[in-house]
């Protein structure tokens, strides 16, 4: 094995974190909690699809999670995925997210291929549909949102490394970069919902 394979291999696999740390350890316990509400809210919203609209909700809850992780500038819906799994294999989150991405753009290409009316089903899922379906200009929404993600999930890392927030420095110096990519998608997300607004009125800009 090269050298610069195994130096590839050790910035992926990391020392796996303690349980106990997570539960003293205040960087590490905020993230915990951050995912057991997205895991919360997730499996919440997902049963209630199941029993509203059947198998499809199974869908449905699976569509809602990807429209998280691709059209959203925050690492909420693959951190779902990541923060486990940096618990059990000690993979850094940037690395996993990769994964993640990968996971949701197939998971959409297969739906919109096979079963495509699934999206008007609810509101969060015929958005991200009008989303997917309109490259330009919508996929700047993706763009940004992936940008956001994979600088949030870079600082994501930073808190499971560190103990307490001060110690942060990796988001103290770049935090002002994410600020900013949050708020262009800012704009343009409500460049879109004014867009679709005026359509409700038959208008277009």
């Amino acid at each position: 094995m090269s050298q610069s394979t195994v130096r590839f291999c050790d910035r992926i696999s990391k020392v796996k974190i303690n349980i106990k740390a997570l539960i003293n350890d205040e960087t590490k316990r905020a993230t915990l909690v951050r995912f057991l509400i997205g895991f919360a809210i997730l499996f919440t919203y997902t049963a209630f699809l199941i029993v509203k609209y059947g198998p499809s909700g199974i869908t449905l809850g699976a569509i809602t999670w990807s429209a998280f992780v691709l059209a959203t500038p925050v690492a909420d819906g693959g951190l779902l995925l990541d923060f486990p799994v940096r618990l059990i294999t000690g993979m850094r989150m940037i690395y996993s997210e990769i994964l993640v991405w990968i996971v949701a753009i197939s998971l959409n290409i297969q739906i919109l291929i096979t079963n495509p009316h699934v999206y008007s089903e609810t509101l969060i899922t015929s958005t991200f549909y009008k989303i997917l379906i309109n490259p330009w200009p919508y996929w700047i929404i993706i763009a940004i949102a992936a940008i956001g993600t994979f600088i949030s999930i870079f600082f994501g890392d930073e808190l499971l490394d560190v103990v307490f927030h001060k110690d942060r420095k990796k988001y103290l110096k770049h935090h002002i970069v994410y600020k900013t990519v949050a708020a262009l998608f800012s704009i343009f997300l409500f460049y879109f919902i004014y867009k679709e607004f005026l359509s409700l009125f038959g208008l277009q800009i």
